[in-house]
């Protein structure tokens, strides 16, 4: 069996990875030219490939002609798409012989579309997971072929739960792939009734509303916790505080009525809107000289803000 590799990301050297271990012929990979201006704090593909032998192309903004030519011309039994970040055209999808699968990072048909991990611990969830699933020209919308589950404890931050979903894509594939390598693939409905589609985030959407109830700043908190930009609020006097991890302080009474920012020896906290109280573990910004900083609604109405 021989097949056609899109993929970046951790996600993507894992799943390589495992197609070669199994004993899958790699004939071509395709990946993307790191961002200068995004944090690297993932494995290269690209050098996966290299150590292999493995014939490298890359894509920037988006699979043109040449490529799609590349590909058909290779009469892959298999397209593979883990983690990259473009959608294949319709030509490449049909260039499979039996199935074109893509690896994704949350248990379908939930968590459809972008930044899957993060939307889920930014909501809270308990489990999540990856699923491989045949691709159609809609995204995430193929039948489910293999899932593997991970739990995501109530601190873990998204990079925590990044990491076991990466695990729990080798596993999957790991498990299914003796099948595939025997033309089988094995299919279940992917009943998207069931699920929701999320789009991507930016840095602003760290926006911290300190109306917000303990558990949900905790989880913006979490879901975007470094190497992601962090959440983060604008106190008066003293520019921008990034909250880079949080714990829940269940067992401390607040001492404010309203939200607020404090600190007690060298220990800092937030009395949350719903009477709740929120370590402070780890932050970036300059409130020295601040003891208290009372936050009255959102951090966006500046007007409503008081030192």
């Amino acid at each position: 069996m021989n097949a056609v590799v899109f993929a970046y990301h951790n996600v993507g050297v894992r799943c390589l990875k495992t197609l070669l271990a199994r004993g899958m012929r790699v004939d071509l990979v395709v990946t993307h030219r790191d961002d200068p201006g995004e944090t690297q704090w993932f494995e290269r593909v690209a050098d996966v490939a290299a150590a292999e032998g493995i014939p490298l192309a890359y894509v920037d903004d988006a699979v043109d002609a040449a490529l799609v030519e590349r590909v058909v011309a290779l009469h892959p039994d298999y397209v593979f798409s883990f983690y990259f970040r473009r959608m294949l055209p319709a030509e490449v999808l049909g260039a499979a012989r039996i199935a074109a699968l893509n690896m994704h990072g949350s248990l379908l048909p939930h968590y459809r579309g972008r930044a899957p991990v993060n939307w889920a611990v930014l909501h809270g969830e308990a489990e999540t997971g990856a699923t491989l699933h045949v691709m159609t020209v809609k995204p995430d919308a193929g039948d489910i072929v293999a899932q593997q589950a991970v739990p995501i404890l109530p601190d873990d931050t998204a990079k925590d739960v990044f990491d076991k979903v990466t695990v729990a894509a080798e596993i999957a594939l790991w498990t299914v792939l003796p099948r595939l390598l025997a033309g089988e693939v094995p299919r279940r409905p992917n009943d998207l009734s069931r699920g929701s589609y999320f789009g991507g985030r930016r840095p602003e959407d760290g926006r911290i509303d300190w109306s917000w109830p303990a558990q949900q700043i905790h989880d913006l908190v979490r879901a975007v916790a470094p190497p992601y930009p962090g959440a983060f609020g604008d106190l008066p006097g003293s520019g921008r505080l990034r909250l880079l991890g949080t714990r829940r302080a269940f067992d401390r009474a607040p001492r404010h009525a309203a939200p607020t920012l404090y600190r007690d020896g060298e220990a800092a906290f937030v009395d949350c809107a719903d009477g709740r109280v929120l370590r402070i573990t780890a932050w970036d910004g300059d409130w020295d000289g601040i003891a208290t900083v009372a936050l009255t609604g959102a951090t966006t109405d500046r007007d409503r803000r008081t030192a």
